[in-house]
């Protein structure tokens, strides 16, 4: 199986978040996944939310990674910090802290481990083969 990876270094800096996005659709597009599929827009939201933990919670540059292969996409953010991720319960107005429920409830799978000094969070979309045409597809598990 071959799998095709590219990277982006991150600065420690908010605005680094929508060049990363402009940067992933970019390589989306260049893989075959187009801009309007739902799969494109499932993997820019999961895209923002890693790129915007290791920005804002760590203040270190990151590396995002985007994996692609068999069964999907692989979406990994790299960093120098040694803390790891913490799943936070957002109260009903607060403006933050639903990140990781969202990579949970859009990722077919995600974690993180220990990478040197700092750590990897990864996540993983899956592309299902729909019945009939063929065609790679995909579906979202939630609707938010």
């Amino acid at each position: 199986m071959q799998v095709l990876q590219v990277q982006l270094e991150v600065g420690p800096d908010p605005a680094e978040v929508g060049r990363a996005r402009r940067w992933a659709r970019s390589r989306l597009a260049g893989s075959g996944i187009g801009d309007d599929e739902p799969l494109a827009e499932t993997l820019i939201l999961l895209i923002s939310e890693l790129v915007t933990n290791a920005v804002v919670h760590t203040g270190c540059p990151a590396v995002l990674r985007m994996l692609f292969g068999e069964p999907g996409v692989r979406v990994e953010v790299a960093d120098t910090s040694s803390r790891g991720p913490a799943r936070r319960q957002a109260a009903g107005d607060d403006t933050g802290g639903r990140g990781l429920e969202l990579v949970d409830g859009l990722a077919d799978r995600w974690g993180w481990q220990r990478e040197g000094a700092g750590k990897r969070i990864w996540c993983e979309v899956d592309r299902a083969e729909k019945p009939g045409n063929g065609r790679a597809t995909w579906e979202p598990r939630v609707y938010l």
